[in-house]
């Protein structure tokens, strides 16, 4: 090997391994835990979110090291009973804080529950982190916020997502498209038995932990921003920034597809599909599911991540 093929194979190693090192980190972040920092530990803060006169029931999981971390809102679904907390531990293992919270009239936190307040709600969490002593407090990097979330809660992100542009990124785990047009399409004489029809299937979810609210007003409230929820109708606004949309064999793939196909007809690059084949729940794909994640928090561009 010559001098200059010598010195150009050294470059390519560099290169070579600089790209791997993140990947590396995040996928250890899965099964191991993080060297202990003394000085700053790992550790959890609980408190209490304000959003639209009620205080909800919040925590944050805090990354080991001083900071300030980047951070990750971790929405949850509909009821919610999946929390995907094994996740967060695994996000926080490779350097970013976790904030966790229910939403009105979910699991305690006071207030009526409908899906408008769980978008006002995700827009609170991310003033929440934006305010410079809140911020201080929780060692997190106020301007690096993505927004994660599973079936409803994936929902929730892309809507809030599309409503702020400095949202760093957006993950979504089987989101659910509340808007998908079921209701807005069907005939005028028919809406009243698509709303009975949709009511029915979120009963049947549990509404046993949501306060100040009934299956048939959530129908309703469906078919009221049906056509503004749709997914599709929100890719312009979700063209420029990172988008990981990870579906299951649960029925919301086609929905979350056709998302995908709208970002990247408009010219979005930055947008990428994962689909395992497992449940609604990835009961049988944790450990895959939290990769996907992490390798793609882990390829967040310097711009992205600040």
């Amino acid at each position: 090997m010559n001098r200059r093929n010598f010195f150009l194979f050294v470059a390519l190693l560099g290169a070579w391994f600089a790209a791997m090192v993140p990947a590396v980190a995040q996928s250890s972040a899965v099964s191991t835990d993080p060297v202990e920092d003394k000085a700053n530990p790992a550790t959890m803060q609980s408190f209490q979110l304000p959003s639209h006169g009620a205080l909800l029931n919040a925590f944050v999981y805090i990354a080991a090291g001083a900071g300030p971390h980047p951070t990750v809102i971790l929405l949850h679904g509909f009821p919610g009973n999946e929390r995907n907390l094994d996740l967060a531990q695994s996000i926080r293992r490779a350097g970013w804080n976790v904030l966790y919270f229910d939403y009105r009239g979910s699991w305690g936190s006071p207030g009526a529950f409908s899906f408008t307040h769980c978008i006002e709600d995700a827009a609170s969490a991310v003033a929440y982190l934006r305010d410079p002593a809140h911020a201080a407090k929780l060692h997190a990097d106020a301007k690096t916020i993505v927004l994660a979330g599973h079936s409803m809660g994936g929902f929730v992100a892309l809507q809030t997502g599309a409503s702020d542009p400095n949202i760093a990124a957006i993950i979504t785990i089987s989101a659910a498209d509340l808007g998908a047009g079921h209701l807005l399409s069907t005939p005028a004489n028919r809406q009243a038995e698509a709303v009975d029809g949709l009511a029915d299937l979120l009963a049947g979810e549990g509404m046993a932990p949501l306060a100040g609210t009934t299956a048939q007003s959530l129908a309703r409230e469906v078919l009221a921003n049906d056509a503004r929820w749709n997914f599709v109708s929100l890719a312009p606004k979700l063209t420029t920034r990172p988008l990981l949309i990870i579906t299951s064999d649960d029925g919301w793939a086609a929905a979350n597809d056709a998302l995908v196909e709208a970002v990247e007809k408009l010219g979005g690059k930055k947008v990428k599909a994962v689909h395992f084949a497992t449940d609604h729940a990835y009961s049988d794909r944790r450990i895959a599911l939290q990769r996907a994640v992490l390798d793609s928090l882990a390829n967040l561009s310097p711009m992205e991540s600040r």
